[in-house]
């Protein structure tokens, strides 16, 4: 448990750290021993939709928790990092699924709120929370508010912003120390959530062509970024790419590295 508690600890500082955490999401051990081998690389999160989309399942707790908890124990046990992981919405029972979660190693992890009426969505953070006090670390919970991944294209984009800050401020008080937006990539919208929340409280996801660079939002306050499903989709956009070479009469990409 010491080992647990140490890992728990270096994650936490990682998030109030001046530099941003960089985050790249995993999905199985060899992406994970991959990421981990990777030199600048000091932690790991897990992809829920990554690894139910491994086995075949849909996004959205489709996954049984057994199979998805025993793939991040695997992913824990093969790295020396700490390991962060993916609750979705807490599959019912948010306090039980982190409790679950740590005694497979995990010290920190995302946890959905779907919009949930807030009172509830508060429980659920200090059902995590309480999880981590009783485990006798300090679980790192990236509490998700999903004000922005839920807006219509049409939606108010203030009033979007100020649902995303009230829930925001309500999971600080109870004792999450970072709050997870995704859906926001506007700089003026980052920048608002991190003067509202405070430097390094605001975790964001980057996506592909969209999302300013991880050394911008640094410069911003953000204190984490990370990847969610994409790195898988970069994974599967080389390998397609591959296949189409092949199969137009090429050959396999040059500088293929021999990673596992």
């Amino acid at each position: 448990m010491a080992d647990l508690a140490d890992r728990a600890r270096t994650l936490l500082e990682l998030h109030t750290a001046d530099e941003i955490l960089t985050l790249t999401n995993v999905w199985d051990v060899v992406s994970a021993t991959v990421v981990a081998g990777t030199p600048g690389v000091r932690a790991l999160a897990t992809a829920s939709h990554s690894i139910a989309a491994t086995f075949g399942y849909e996004d959205g707790e489709n996954i049984p928790l057994d199979l998805h908890l025993g793939m991040v124990e695997r992913i824990v046990s093969a790295v020396d990092l700490p390991v962060s992981m993916d609750f979705e919405a807490g599959y019912g029972d948010a306090g039980e699924t982190a409790r679950r979660a740590i005694a497979v190693g995990v010290v920190g992890g995302n946890l959905e709120d779907q919009l949930a009426p807030l009172d509830d969505a508060v429980a659920a953070v200090e059902a995590v929370l309480r999880a981590g006090r009783d485990a006798g670390i300090d679980f790192v919970l990236n509490a998700r508010t999903d004000a922005f991944v839920r807006a219509g294209e049409d939606a108010d984009r203030a009033a979007v912003l100020t649902e995303a800050v009230t829930r925001g401020r309500a999971y600080l008080e109870v004792g999450a120390p970072v709050v997870f937006v995704p859906g926001v990539v506007a700089r003026e919208e980052v920048a608002a959530l991190v003067d509202a929340l405070g430097p390094r409280r605001l975790s964001v996801i980057s996506v592909p062509g969209v999302s300013l660079p991880a050394r911008e939002l640094e410069q911003l306050g953000v204190a984490r970024v990370s990847t969610g499903p994409f790195t898988q989709r970069v994974a599967l956009t080389a390998l397609q790419d591959a296949v189409t070479g092949m199969v137009s009469g090429g050959t396999l990409p040059a500088g293929t590295r021999p990673l596992n």
